[in-house]
């Protein structure tokens, strides 16, 4: 059963179109809170509002958050929106968005008929935080290229609780957005990955697209209870489209996991289980026997088999990274702390970026 209580707003600390947070009394203690104006309305002091506390009372890492339902002091209203597709169906929080392939849509003309994107290079991602070296990865090899980032309904359903994807945005290194399945708030919105994928090229023009999850995906020390083995799925998306399909390795030396040691399991199980057609798999130029030990990796599962594997440099979309002023960690560790992780995230993007 979820947890709910009610509160009264302290302060608020952030307030934008797509997110606010604030700060509560909350029986005999102050927490921070989240909530989505588009579903809340305003938010002032003194505010009395109902929270879902379930996360913080789990401790939960991913969903260990306090969130605003209703603020009892509002205005009780909030303006519908443009378009008549639900999103959150059939929960308390269902919201209308105006969808891309929608008969409302100025897209729909665009999209009556697509089913193709026509080659155009999709980055599958299986951790939210790679977009960023892919995305860099792409501009340092093409600046000119426009990048879409395709943000699935694996994780986090708003697109607002990533501030990474307001940083990518903001420093040019991502164009548009769009989000798709039950997924919300993307500068478009898609019904599902195959015409989110459809709507960036051919009502956004997008160069390349990097798909992924957002932030807060779910492992369970399962052989398949992650969300990373969607990663799988959109592959197959992109080649069924007639794009060409790139898969961005998990890699990294300093988790003390074994089933994440060098190339992740999580990669390893999407691109054998999940993924049925073949695919493009990027490792990247790596000192002393580092690339041999994860290539080996990828053979042991059969991988070469199915898939094509090549080697790119990924360093300079690492320098363009670091120059961008964006700020981005992997499950709490730095670029330094993990070279090997954002290298080979960026050498995915930069292979996607290069002609045929």
């Amino acid at each position: 059963m979820a947890a709910f209580r009610q509160a009264k707003v302290v302060e608020v600390i952030e307030r934008t179109d797509e997110i606010c947070r604030a700060r509560l009394a909350l029986d005999d203690r102050e927490i921070i809170a989240a909530g989505f104006p588009s579903m809340l309305g305003p938010l002032e002091v003194g505010d009395a509002v109902v929270l879902n506390t379930t996360g913080v009372e789990l401790e939960l890492g991913t969903g260990g958050v306090c969130f605003i339902l209703w603020n009892l002091d509002g205005p009780g209203e909030v303006d519908p929106g443009p378009g008549h597709i639900m999103k959150l169906r059939y929960t308390p929080w269902q919201t209308e968005v105006l969808a891309a392939e929608a008969p409302e849509s100025p897209d729909h003309d665009a999209l009556r008929a697509a089913d193709s994107i026509a080659g155009v290079p999709v980055v599958a991602c299986g951790l939210h935080s790679q977009i960023a070296g892919v995305a860099a990865g792409v501009k340092a090899a093409r600046p000119d290229a426009r990048v879409g980032y395709l943000m699935t309904d694996g994780a986090a359903l708003p697109i607002a609780w990533s501030k990474l994807v307001g940083a990518l945005k903001d420093s040019g290194l991502v164009a548009t957005t769009c989000t798709a399945g039950h997924a919300f708030g993307g500068d478009i919105e898609a019904v599902n990955v195959f015409s989110g994928m459809a709507a960036l090229v051919h009502a956004r023009a997008v160069d390349v697209i990097v798909a992924a999850m957002g932030p807060g995906v779910v492992g369970t020390g399962t052989a398949l209870g992650f969300t990373a083995l969607e990663q799988g799925q959109l592959l197959d998306a992109a080649t069924a489209l007639g794009g060409r399909s790139v898969a961005c390795l998990r890699i990294s030396f300093a988790d003390s996991r074994p089933r994440h040691a060098g190339v992740s399991h999580h990669t390893i199980t999407a691109l054998k289980v999940a993924a049925r057609e073949p695919s493009v798999l990027v490792l990247p130029v790596l000192p002393g026997e580092a690339h041999t030990e994860l290539r080996g990796r990828l053979e042991a599962a059969g991988l070469d088999a199915r898939h094509e594997i090549v080697t790119v440099d990924g360093a300079p979309g690492i320098e363009l990274l670091a120059t961008s002023g964006v700020q981005v960690i992997s499950m709490g560790r730095s670029i330094d702390e993990i070279p090997e992780f954002f290298l080979a995230a960026s050498a995915a993007g930069r292979f996607a970026a290069e002609p045929v």
